[in-house]
């Protein structure tokens, strides 16, 4: 792998060169094609496990390399995330009953880069409670998108997601956090999905990193199962999040792994 080329910010986080874009754009495609191409599989007496084989074939024939398999011990192309699991959950066995609504997220490396994002499907039927909580966590994304540009903090785009969620009366998980990528799955900085206005590292042109959102129905906390990778919400009540990859330009950003397809929502 080659070494990772620009300079580092006093708070480590590094700013990529503009021939940098293209590399994160084309593996943020393929992610974003995978996800795209696994919703008609998701439906009722499906499996997690039967969506993440799919999934682990996909990122074979379009010729790139999961990031997930082998990471930490991890042993699958993706985490997909049920109901009230917040991130993290093992596929497996578990058979999807109608009403489910789940995250499905998936990393790949193309050319070294990394490419990582995820979204919301649902089995079946769409319950009210969960479209509002699904629409309500797409769109606190797109309002902490709508903060990245030179200039803004990631305080900022902390506090348009927090606000967001917490004036439909819903609550935003501060366990887990974007990261910064790049030809590293995680680096600087810690992308928090809460926060003060004007507080944190400030943007600047060539930063890539995630916004990932979780958003949860009830309370906000969360406990790590046994397996140590699966989160869970303590309450019991729905989780939902979107994910985008995105790379800071000089007036606003790129999002890397949006939709080819237009799916990038469950009900589009």
């Amino acid at each position: 792998m080659d070494e990772p080329r620009g300079r580092l910010t006093k708070d480590g986080i590094r700013l990529h060169e503009p021939a940098d874009f293209a590399g994160m754009h084309k593996a943020g495609q393929v992610a974003a094609v995978i996800l795209d191409r696994v919703a008609a599989l998701v439906e009722p007496g499906t499996t997690t496990e039967a969506l993440d084989d799919f999934i682990r074939e996909e990122v074979a024939h379009l010729g790139a390399e999961s990031a997930t398999i082998g990471y930490r011990g991890y042993q699958h192309a993706s985490c997909i995330s049920v109901n009230h699991v917040v991130c993290h959950g093992i596929p497996g066995a578990k058979v999807l009953k109608d009403g489910d609504i789940l995250n499905i997220d998936v990393t790949v490396i193309v050319d070294g880069w990394y490419g990582d994002t995820s979204r919301m499907y649902v089995a079946g039927s769409l319950p009210r409670k969960a479209e509002r909580l699904i629409q309500i966590t797409h769109d606190a994304l797109f309002k902490g998108i709508e903060a990245v540009r030179p200039g803004n903090t990631f305080g900022d785009i902390g506090h348009a997601i927090q606000s967001y969620v917490e004036g439909h009366r819903m609550s935003v998980v501060r366990d887990f956090c974007g990261h910064g990528l790049g030809r590293v799955f995680h680096a600087p900085p810690n992308v928090l999905h809460y926060g003060r206005p004007g507080s944190g590292p400030r943007l600047e042109e060539g930063m890539f990193f995630t916004i990932e959102p979780m958003v949860n129905l009830g309370r906000p906390e969360t406990k790590v199962l046994a397996d140590d990778w699966t989160a869970v919400t303590r309450d019991k009540s729905l989780s939902a999040q979107f994910e985008h990859s995105v790379g800071v330009t000089a007036d606003g950003c790129e999002l890397f792994t949006l939709s080819p397809a237009g799916k990038f929502h469950p009900t589009w």
